[in-house]
């Protein structure tokens, strides 16, 4: 699963620190969900996306093929 964290983090000049203290989880976290090592449980990635003020699918989206 592709995501569009880090250029939103980007946007806001956060780091991943910032940003897991922001929805509440830890910086190793962030880091793998943006990486695609790990999945985000759905509640973490409604979080993610509220915190941007956008929609979950604006954010995560499957990789094309």
């Amino acid at each position: 699963m592709k995501n569009n964290i880090r250029v939103e983090r980007a946007k806001k000049r956060m780091t991943q620190t910032d940003l897991a203290s922001a929805v509440g989880t830890c910086k190793v976290n962030i880091g793998n969900i943006e990486n695609g090592k790990t999945i985000p449980r759905l509640s973490l990635a409604m979080r993610i996306a509220k915190f941007f003020g956008k929609k979950v699918d604006e954010i995560f989206h499957e990789e094309e093929e």
